[in-house]
């Protein structure tokens, strides 16, 4: 395949997809004003109205790797149109559920929208000159972080000041306008896999492990891990996982090349991705938490909702002024530098917010520096894959490397959940998260982000024989050979 060749496009590209990732990334938080709410509007108890916030977690989690490999096939940017139909159908159904299931089926469409961001990374390769790669590649990869944390205090304000359909209208509205940039701006490139077949079987058998893995450890700490739902789902997924993993390394042409993935570059980055999920996801548990707690606790800063987000809101901020200095970071030292020194970034914003957790002010800082660790972080962990992996399989080893960062994220809720649901103080008659509780969470995702560092040190550099051209570097290093 040639290189790309510079374009006047390039920057309308680079935002559109951007823009692309931080709405599918809202999604996820979208909802989270209306927690307290959704029983009551769906007319559902408060177990039922939870699934609301799961189903997206999961259909998430099983579409990923799906969409990146279907990229592949059949183009990313076709794959990334095809993604925005569930989004807008999705909002749209939210928009005007009354009861929990439509609900449920609503939120489950606009998880599958989240293929959009590894397709969106795995794209850029395909379309940027060599020099705008790396900048752009850590943006819209930063752009899952981002649309996190900007997309909490944009939902709690509609949800405080409008009716709650509105946020699911405007859900639809970003998406039918990510679409239309998406067809219009971005350029239609010929499949990296073209001529090979979708393994079907390998996806219903990832489906049915994740799915298993992901429900297990998003609601052990509701049913009990010891309890025989919870047991069962691991019990499925510690079978069907290796069944799976057997079956993509004897078909032709797997789902996910677990061969690749196995690479010490590839397998390593894969680690420190999770790692990297679980200390991102803890800061966002803990910080609204402390935020609005009320004052009588001692600890918590009698915050609303809106203010809370209003305060978290410049870490995701500072995510788009960080990640343009990562691509220069990744262009001058690699990706693998830049990992490290997100990673340790990571644990200096979480030890910088011990002793400030009792200001509101204290807890911006922190975020600001956590999040700012997250944007080197998640810029670089696809300059490493993508410089790892064959042009036919980019979106797919991109989808793989966002599950494992979901599967951080589920990780760390799980964690935290458990800490602190066993760390409590009782007031007026409610059992709260104690203080010590909090700094408990905040060490661990301090202790976290170093192992993710340690971890990310190990990465080897990559190697390619010399008559083996790359026509898309992504550091200053050759990338390994492309079968």
């Amino acid at each position: 395949m040639d290189a790309p060749q510079p374009s006047r496009r390039t920057g309308g590209v680079v935002a559109a997809l951007a823009l692309a990732g931080t709405v599918a990334a809202i999604m996820q938080t979208l909802v989270t004003p209306l927690i307290a709410e959704l029983p009551r509007i769906l007319h559902t108890s408060p177990s039922n109205a939870a699934w609301v916030i799961t189903v997206t977690l999961l259909v998430g989690g099983v579409c990923v790797p799906v969409s990146g490999r279907l990229g592949d096939l059949v183009g990313k940017r076709r794959m990334m149109l095809i993604c925005v139909v569930p989004l807008v159908i999705g909002s749209v159904v939210c928009a005007l559920s009354t009861s929990v299931v439509p609900m449920i089926v609503g939120r489950g469409l606009q998880g599958m929208g989240m293929g959009m961001i590894p397709l969106g990374i795995a794209l850029l390769r395909d379309v940027l000159p060599a020099e705008k790669l790396s900048g752009s590649i850590a943006l819209v990869s930063a752009s899952m972080g981002i649309g996190g944390a900007i997309g909490l205090p944009l939902a709690a304000a509609v949800a405080q000041y409008a009716d709650w359909q509105l946020l699911f209208w405007g859900s639809a509205a970003l998406a039918v306008i990510v679409g239309v940039l998406i067809f219009v701006v971005v350029p239609d490139v010929p499949a990296g896999a073209k001529g090979q077949r979708f393994d079907a079987l390998g996806a219903i058998g990832l489906a049915i492990g994740l799915v298993a893995l992901l429900l297990a450890i998003s609601k052990g700490a509701d049913w009990g891990w010891a309890s025989g739902t919870t047991l069962a789902l691991f019990a499925v997924a510690v079978l069907a996982l290796p069944a799976w993993g057997r079956w993509e390394l004897r078909t032709r042409d797997p789902l996910i090349d677990l061969r690749t993935t196995a690479r010490p570059r590839v397998l390593i980055t894969n680690a420190a991705s999770v790692l990297i999920g679980v200390g991102m996801y803890s800061f966002m548990l803990i910080a609204p938490q402390l935020l609005q707690f009320p004052k009588a606790t001692g600890f918590g800063l009698g915050q609303s909702m809106l203010a809370a987000g209003l305060w978290i809101a410049p870490g995701g901020i500072m995510m788009m002024v960080i990640s343009p200095l990562g691509g220069k970071l990744i262009n001058a030292r690699g990706p693998k530098v830049a990992l490290t020194c997100g990673a340790v970034v990571m644990a200096a914003g979480y030890a910088l917010a011990l002793p400030l957790m009792g200001t509101a002010w204290g807890i911006m800082l922190s975020g600001i520096v956590i999040n700012s660790g997250v944007a080197l972080a998640y810029g670089s962990m696809p300059a490493l894959i993508m410089s790892s992996v064959p042009l036919s399989e980019t979106a797919a080893a991109n989808g793989f490397n966002t599950l494992m960062r979901s599967l951080g994220t589920t990780i760390g809720s799980a964690v935290i959940g458990v800490v602190l649901a066993h760390m409590t103080i009782t007031l007026g008659g409610y059992t709260l998260a104690s203080e010590n509780g909090f700094r408990t969470g905040l060490l661990i995702g301090c202790g976290v982000a170093l192992v993710s560092a340690a971890v990310a040190s190990f990465i080897p550099a990559p190697r390619k024989p010399a008559d083996t051209p790359d026509p898309h570097p992504t550091e200053a290093d050759p990338a390994p050979a492309r079968p």
